[in-house]
C-alpha cells in the first residue's frame, strides 16, 4: 500500500472516528469531543496516543468496560478545587470538563485544582494542558495509566507510563509545551514496533524475572518496562519518582485506583481481584497569570527565557537548540498541510473496524 493511499485528510479522520464512538453508543457531542483528543495527537506527531487507541477502547467497549452513556458528576468541591466522578468513561470525556472547571477556578480563586477518578486513558495530557493557553493560564496535566511498569530494583509491574504535560504562555514566542511520560518510551511505542517487526532496543524494558529486553512484546509476557532513566546507574530512580508523585496525585488523592490497582487499558492484563478506588486518575490545575504578576510582564519575560535557551550553541552534529512543544508544533504545521499518514498496520486495523462495524474507513 502505498504512502498515498495511507494519508488522510483531518476532516475524513475525525469524521470515521465520531462514526465508531457514536456505533458504541457516545452522544454525537461525547464523540465529537473524544475525536478532537484523537486527532489532536495525529496532528502533534504523537501517533502513539492517535488513531491506534481506537482499537483499544472497541475491545473494552465489547467487555463492557466503557460507560457510553456517563452521568460524570462533581463529588467534591471547595473554591479552587474540586474531585469529578467519570461514572467509567472515556478519559477525554471528564478530562475536557475537569480542566474546563480547573480554569473556572483560577479564574475566581487565582489558581483552580481538579481531580478525576473513575475514568480511563484520556489521549495525550498536553492537550488539555493547552486548553489553559487561552486564558493566559498556565496549564498542568498529568494521568496514572495500566500497570505496565517497574519500580527500581523490581522485577513487577507496579505503576503506569503515568504522563505530564505544561504548558505556559510567551508573548511573541510560541508556547512552551512540556508534554512527556515518565518512562524513556510510551506503550504505544512498543505496540507500534511489534506491529512493525522491529525491536524497541535495550533500557526500555525486561522480561518478568528482571532481565533486559529488547522484545516490544515482552509486557505480553509478563515483562515489564523501565522508568525514565532505563538503570539505577543512569537514574531511574528519579523516574520513578516521577511516576510516582503522578500516582499519588491523580490516584490517591483523587479516590481513583493507583499503581497496580489501576485497571488496564490493554487485553493482556487482567482486571486486578482487589480495587482501592473507582477507575483510573487524572489531576489538572490552571494558574492565572496574573495571580503572580501581570500576565504581558511574564509573557515577555518566558520570551526572554525561550529566546534564551533556542540561542545557546548546538552541539556538534545537531542543527539547534529545541523548546519543549517546537517538536510538536511544526508536526502539527506540516501535517495539517500534508495530511495525516497512517501506518500499514494502523490502516489493517482501522480497516477491521471498519468492517466489524460497518463504517466506511475510505471515501
Amino acid at each position: 500500500m502505498s504512502s498515498e493511499n495511507n494519508t488522510h485528510s483531518y476532516g475524513r479522520l475525525f469524521d470515521f472516528t465520531v462514526e465508531v464512538l457514536k456505533h458504541m453508543g457516545f452522544s454525537q457531542k461525547d464523540s465529537e469531543e473524544c475525536a478532537v483528543v484523537f486527532l489532536a495527537a495525529e496532528l502533534r506527531g504523537i501517533s502513539t496516543h492517535g488513531v491506534i487507541r481506537l482499537g483499544d477502547y472497541c475491545k473494552l467497549w465489547e467487555k463492557g468496560r466503557i460507560n457510553t452513556a456517563p452521568n460524570i458528576q462533581i463529588v467534591h468541591e471547595s473554591p479552587c478545587t474540586a474531585v469529578i466522578d467519570g461514572d467509567g468513561t472515556i478519559g477525554m470525556i471528564p478530562a475536557r470538563m475537569a480542566m474546563r472547571k480547573a480554569m473556572e477556578k483560577a479564574r475566581n480563586a487565582g489558581t483552580g485544582w481538579v481531580c478525576v477518578k473513575n475514568s480511563c486513558n484520556f489521549g495525550i495530557a498536553g492537550y488539555y494542558a493547552m486548553m489553559a493557553l487561552e486564558e493566559d493560564m498556565i496549564g498542568i496535566t498529568m494521568t496514572n495509566a495500566s500497570a505496565l511498569v517497574a519500580p527500581t530494583f523490581s522485577a513487577e509491574a507496579m505503576m503506569g507510563t503515568n504522563p505530564l504535560a505544561i504548558a505556559i504562555p510567551a508573548l511573541s514566542q510560541p508556547p512552551y509545551v512540556a508534554d512527556f511520560a515518565t518512562t524513556p518510551i510510551t506503550r504505544g511505542k512498543f505496540t507500534l514496533a511489534a506491529k512493525k517487526g522491529e525491536k524497541i532496543g535495550f533500557g526500555f524494558a525486561q522480561d518478568k524475572q528482571g532481565n533486559p529486553s529488547d522484545d516490544p512484546t515482552i509486557l505480553e509476557r509478563g515483562g515489564s518496562m523501565l522508568p525514565l532513566g532505563g538503570t539505577r546507574e543512569h537514574g531511574s530512580h528519579k523516574g520513578f519518582c516521577l511516576g510516582s508523585m503522578v500516582d499519588i496525585l491523580t490516584g490517591v488523592l483523587s479516590g481513583a485506583n493507583f499503581g497496580p490497582f489501576v485497571p488496564p487499558m490493554v487485553p493482556y492484563l487482567s482486571m486486578p481481584e482487589n480495587q482501592v478506588g473507582k477507575g483510573l486518575g487524572h489531576f489538572f490545575g490552571a494558574m492565572r497569570i496574573d495571580a503572580f504578576m501581570p500576565a504581558a510582564e511574564f509573557k515577555q519575560r518566558m520570551d526572554l527565557w525561550i529566546e534564551t535557551f533556542r540561542n545557546a550553541k548546538p552541539a556538534n552534529g545537531c542543527e539547534k537548540v529545541l523548546i519543549p512543544g517546537d517538536p510538536e508544533r511544526e508536526s502539527e504545521i506540516r501535517i495539517r498541510k500534508e495530511g495525516i499518514q497512517l501506518s500499514p498496520q494502523v490502516e489493517k486495523d482501522m480497516e477491521e473496524i471498519s468492517e466489524k462495524f460497518g463504517i466506511p474507513f475510505r471515501n
